[in-house]
């Protein structure tokens, strides 16, 4: 990579309490040593215990703020997280598809950590035919899943691979179908499990569980970690890998913080904090 430094988008919604949505992307495309950009599609008032309240940003500003970005960053992967309404999905797909020439990362977020909704049912449709088939990758959880493909979350590792299949007839070129809401029955020997599926095969990763309620902005961790690491030119086997590790180092480091009463963020930052 000699030295070069990448450049990463993310198009999402802030988190007032720092430990997902833009925040969480900017802080672990900087851990993974890339520079991060930012568009932002929502603003919400949350902590790690609730969503207090959305504000959407207008669509044809979200718009703005790509075409600004593109007009004079070099973009080397964009990241897609929270996006609440149709016509703001609209907006950043019509900005890619013009400006973006990039591996695009998209987490179809949908219900934060608290139980609180953050997709309306009429975004859900609008998600499935504009940004899906422009996805390089896309990485929902169990439930995400059943939304995107109406019906049951898959319940064990087959139906996983089955469900993954059925999004990549959506028109999405990979599909990192995360298994962290497996019954513990389905897990086999207790090892948690994600399924990368692309068009030439499935790609297994599971690792061990850890034990902290300190897991607010998981998957957009891992999701713009994998963004970071297509920036820098990884395969996306490497870069799911790579990510996967960084984020379980930082799950298990996350009681270190003492963030909340609740639900507090993953330490983005535990290879360099508290070390002289």
């Amino acid at each position: 990579m000699s030295g070069k430094i990448f450049n990463a988008l993310t198009i999402a919604g802030s988190d007032s309490g720092g430990g997902a949505g833009i925040q969480a992307d900017l802080k672990a495309f900087s851990a993974h040593g890339v520079y991060g950009a930012s568009v932002l599609a929502a603003l919400t008032a949350q902590n790690t215990r609730e969503v207090r309240g959305i504000l959407d940003v207008p669509a044809e500003f979200v718009r703005q703020q790509i075409d600004t970005v593109f007009d004079d960053i070099a973009i080397h992967a964009v990241k897609i997280g929270m996006l609440s309404r149709p016509e703001v999905i609209a907006a950043v797909a019509d900005g890619l598809a013009a400006k973006a020439a990039c591996p695009i990362v998209l987490d179809p977020v949908m219900v934060a950590k608290s139980g609180h909704k953050l997709l309306s049912d009429d975004a859900v449709e609008a998600l499935r035919a504009r940004l899906i088939p422009m996805a390089d990758l896309i990485t929902p959880n169990l439930p995400e899943a059943g939304v995107l493909l109406d019906r049951e979350p898959p319940a064990d590792e087959g139906e996983m691979a089955e469900a993954a299949r059925m999004l990549l007839q959506q028109g999405a070129k990979a599909v990192l179908m995360k298994g962290g809401h497996l019954d513990t029955a389905a897990l086999a020997d207790g090892q948690l499990v994600d399924l990368l599926v692309t068009g030439d095969g499935i790609y297994r990763f599971t690792s061990g569980h850890i034990a902290t309620k300190n897991t607010h902005g998981t998957g957009c961790t891992l999701s713009s970690s994998i963004a970071a690491r297509l920036a820098q030119g990884h395969t996306m086997e490497k870069a799911v890998d790579t990510a996967r590790l960084y984020l379980n180092a930082a799950i298990a480091a996350a009681d270190d913080l003492s963030v909340g009463e609740g639900h507090g963020p993953v330490h983005h930052f535990h290879a360099l904090w508290g070390k002289d």
